[in-house]
């Protein structure tokens, strides 16, 4: 049998992995720089993640929400604690398209209506509602695109309130840094508007939150830095440093009902373990602090980069934008310089997402690399 192959390879066989550096099969040893699509928060094998999953494999792996997991609680007390959202409610998936999908359909729930407001180069994940409030219509089936969404572009107030003004949103869906679009960053005046709309329309603010969520912003959720309460939050990637985990934070306006959602692997033994390690390490070595030295650091060193535009982006969710299409520096940086970074809709922008431990030394490499290449 075959793989489907649905995703382009680099020619790159990884066997080994540790904090910010993954070695292959050839050992070859390659600066990650990229995470894995924001998912590596604390570090590849880091000793505090690794021993909390080994402890786990030895007493139970998983068994079904059919009974009591009291490492659900554990996660639900603690991630209150790190979020200050101690009165919000969880429910735990197993991907942020998961997340998202559950978000909308608790949305679509609580308020009778099915229309929802996204934004321009957003993504939100490959299912049904989730990819169809994705801005990308390559990927978007037929069956997908029987939704009813509107794209509005970000930032755009007036654009919002018309839109809510109809009175037949659910939700508003929204990244407060947009990932695969670019990296451009809801500002703060936005999302407040936004908040105060959706409530006076009766519609949920969705706060997507599976890229910068847990830290990576330099705040534990992005849209914190507005001092707003949405009506949902959705995370994953870097809530679980590689164990597939999802979950939602859910406004306590909303009611549960039993069977209102539900999932087979969510918040198993395991995945809640993986999570409550991802947050002692957060905590213990503070690296909500260090995200946001490290932004500093990566601004001053990019400095007089010859073809930069701008850096785009907040904490350690980053981009350098030029005036040229990156695919082919990306490339040379991986083959040449064994730097992994990623790419984004916009073709001209690098994204960094790195662990959030990641040190200076590690910056340096990166625009020691960039400068050999761009000068």
């Amino acid at each position: 049998m075959d793989l489907f192959e649905v995703y382009p390879l680099f020619d790159i066989t990884p066997v080994k992995a540790e904090g910010c550096w993954i070695t292959d099969a050839d050992g070859n040893r390659y600066l990650d720089l990229y995470g894995g699509h924001a998912v590596i928060s604390v570090g590849h094998s880091h000793p505090t993640f690794v021993k909390r999953l080994e402890d786990q494999l030895h007493r139970i792996a998983f068994y079904s929400n059919s009974v009591h997991n009291p490492l659900q609680e554990a996660l639900a007390e603690k991630l209150g604690s790190a979020s200050r959202l101690e009165d919000y409610h969880l429910f735990l998936c197993n991907s942020g398209a998961e997340a998202n999908e559950n978000a909308l359909k608790l949305a679509s729930f609580h308020t009778g209506k099915t229309r929802v407001i996204a934004f321009e180069n957003s993504f939100h994940g490959r299912t049904s509602a989730a990819v169809a409030v994705t801005d990308n219509p390559k990927i978007v089936a037929p069956l997908n695109a029987q939704h009813q969404v509107t794209f509005l572009p970000l930032n755009d107030a007036a654009a919002l309130q018309s839109e809510l003004a109809k009175g037949d949103v659910c939700a508003v869906i929204l990244e407060s840094v947009q990932g695969v679009g670019g990296l451009s960053v809801a500002e703060p005046a936005f999302l407040k508007e936004a908040n105060t709309l959706c409530r006076h329309h009766q519609a949920v603010l969705i706060a997507d939150e599976v890229q910068s969520g847990f830290g990576r912003t330099g705040d534990f959720f992005a849209f914190q830095g507005a001092g707003i309460r949405p009506g949902i939050i959705s995370m994953a990637k870097g809530m679980g440093n590689g164990f597939p985990i999802g979950g939602i934070l859910i406004h306590p306006d909303f009611k549960a009902s039993h069977g209102l959602l539900g999932t087979t692997f969510g918040g198993n033994h395991l995945a809640c373990a993986a999570s409550l390690a991802v947050l002692e390490v957060l905590e213990n070595e503070g690296l909500l602090a260090n995200a946001r030295e490290m932004e500093t650091y990566f601004r001053q060193k990019s400095e007089g980069l010859p073809g930069l535009v701008r850096v785009k982006g907040r904490g350690l969710m980053l981009g350098l934008e030029f005036h040229f299409e990156v695919a082919g520096l990306r490339k040379k940086l991986i083959e040449d310089h064994r730097v992994f970074t990623g790419s984004s809709k916009n073709r001209n922008l690098l994204r960094i997402l790195p662990a959030l431990n990641i040190d200076r030394e590690a910056i340096d490499l990166l625009f020691g690399a960039l400068q050999k290449e761009l000068s």
